[in-house]
């Protein structure tokens, strides 16, 4: 059976339609973010159109070592692909950006993205190879679930040229979950790996599906990479239990 790598909908699309409107008119309203497992948050929109000079360090650093041809998968806005545009360095070839949404692929056009993709990084159609693949927002994410996290790197690994290397950010939830012993507290956990999050966002009268989104650790980001035979190393931390990780193949 042909599996379809579905885009998203507009109508079930609250980022890309928050996107949409902050690219159009300079301006948006809230982007909610809820969740079974947390209080309701908010996304600043503003926040995904941030230039690099605004990006946190983590964020920074991934971009200081991006090489070659470079993908940005999940690119949202586009606003790594835009800053690496603009600032013109030698080391960074052509630029591309892939997402699900049409409503942010159009967002990331507008803003001057010429390689801009509205697929899904796992659909085989999608066969160019990089020297540099940015997976950043806690790129970890699209795997979903633990249980899908090899799937994700092996399609990483099919799409890098040969010296590649892939940048990675995530965050350690553990903090959310552990006892007064500083124990895992595993009835809270239900058996469950304790970065797996579900999501809902909504933006104004549109509401889309619940999600699964995945936080990794670093030790267990490192284990799975290396089974799918990549070098894993940390880059940076930052202060909230956040880190950015570079893989490469193994020689």
């Amino acid at each position: 059976m042909n599996q379809t790598y579905q885009t998203l909908a507009p109508e079930k699309d609250p980022m890309g339609a928050a996107i949409a409107e902050y690219q159009q008119k300079g301006k948006a309203g809230k982007l909610r973010v809820l969740s079974e497992m947390f209080d309701e948050d908010e996304i600043p929109v503003d926040y995904l159109f941030r230039t690099y000079d605004e990006m946190p360090a983590i964020e920074q650093r991934a971009l200081d070592l991006a090489y070659g041809d470079v993908l940005d998968a999940g690119a949202g806005s586009g606003c790594h692909c835009l800053a690496l545009q603009a600032q013109k360095r030698g080391k960074v070839g052509e630029l591309t950006a892939i997402d699900i949404s049409p409503l942010s692929c159009d967002a990331m056009r507008a803003q001057g993205l010429k390689n801009v993709h509205c697929s899904n990084l796992m659909d085989p159609g999608f066969d160019q190879k990089f020297d540099t693949i940015l997976l950043l927002m806690n790129g970890t994410g699209l795997a979903g679930k633990l249980e899908r996290l090899p799937a994700l790197l092996n399609r990483l690994a099919q799409l890098l040229k040969k010296g590649g290397q892939v940048l990675v950010d995530s965050s350690d939830l553990r903090y959310l979950y552990e006892d007064e012993d500083g124990d895992l507290d595993m009835e809270m956990l239900e058996g469950n790996y304790y970065g797996e999050v579900s999501y809902q966002m909504r933006y104004k009268n549109v509401k889309g599906e619940y999600f699964d989104w995945l936080y990794t650790d670093f030790d267990t980001l490192r284990t799975f990479a290396q089974n799918c035979g990549f070098d894993c190393e940390k880059v940076i931390e930052g202060d909230h239990y956040e880190f950015l990780a570079r893989l490469t193949a193994k020689e």
